[in-house]
């Protein structure tokens, strides 16, 4: 229980947030998860990413390492339960606990109309956006129970929090993601844990390209987001830095838009001249 508030200068140095912690990063080979890991890493975190990918596992740890940050690599599928244990049971034999937990794996490939849909699609959209964060999250929550202790973030997207026309399945596992962040927090906040989610937009990724198509309506950009411009990678992670860190030490079952706005100012409008729906269009 604590005695009162804090001066702000003991909560944290705030050039080292995650000073002295393990973080565990899914996804963080390249694109938002390799941001975050650079940047947590730069914030003193000892950095365990699970990455799909040799090649971008290898990378991640090349960069961040040749940087001076403390990282370990696994090469793991966090859709697969067996991947999972292996790489709860490497990270908690090395460090014997785990302070920061950011589930970053989704992707919204194959989108499939809902008409044309099937179990099999259905399935894979559970698999890769709302499955793993539950196997995950159950293979290092009872480390934070016992430590007393822990951040969780969990990386959705704005299409969980506004309707998504375009895949109502992918929109439907993204709602999940970020209503499951809610309920876990009230479940676990009386044991120290905090648990958050972030939901994206209009952030260039390798997974998702904003820009090329459009380079000659770059002036647009001031409709298509109210921040007028295409986010990046580094935007999410300054927000899951705070999330993570002791910054953010009342904060919790949060689902932050992290999106230059675009689900404050509308988001998803149909063209007739396209016959679909866009969110960004030359013309309507």
């Amino acid at each position: 229980m604590s005695n009162g508030p804090r001066d702000i200068a003991e909560i944290a140095d705030w050039n080292r947030l995650l000073d002295g912690r393990v973080a565990v990063v899914t996804g963080g080979g390249d694109g938002i998860g390799g941001a975050i890991a650079r940047l947590f890493a730069a914030h003193g975190a000892a950095v365990e990413v699970a990455e799909i990918d040799p090649a971008r596992a290898e990378r991640i740890s090349r960069d961040i390492s040749a940087a001076g940050g403390v990282i370990r690599s696994h090469v793991v599928d966090v859709t697969v339960d067996d991947d999972v244990a292996r790489l709860a049971d490497a990270v908690l034999a090395e460090h014997g606990r785990v302070d920061v937990l950011v589930n970053n794996v989704g992707d919204y490939r194959p989108m499939v109309a809902f008409d044309e849909s099937t179990p099999q699609s259905w399935q894979r959209m559970y698999d890769i956006n709302l499955r793993h964060v539950f196997a995950v999250t159950r293979a290092f929550v009872c480390a934070m129970i016992k430590a007393g202790t822990g951040s969780i973030v969990n990386i959705h997207s704005v299409e969980g929090m506004r309707g998504f026309p375009r895949d109502p399945v992918y929109g439907a596992m993204k709602a999940a993601v970020a209503h499951f962040t809610t309920c876990l927090a009230v479940d676990l906040g009386r044991h120290g844990i905090r648990v958050n989610g972030i939901g994206t937009d209009l952030t260039q990724t390798p997974q998702v390209d904003y820009l090329t198509g459009y380079e000659d309506v770059d002036h647009l950009w001031e409709s298509w987001a109210p921040v007028g411009r295409v986010g990046w990678p580094e935007d999410q992670a300054r927000v899951a830095l705070f999330l993570a860190s002791e910054a953010s030490g009342f904060v919790t079952g949060q689902n932050i838009p992290v999106d230059g706005g675009t689900k404050a100012g509308g988001g998803w409008l149909f063209s007739p001249r396209a016959g679909r729906f866009v969110n960004r269009s030359k013309h309507l």
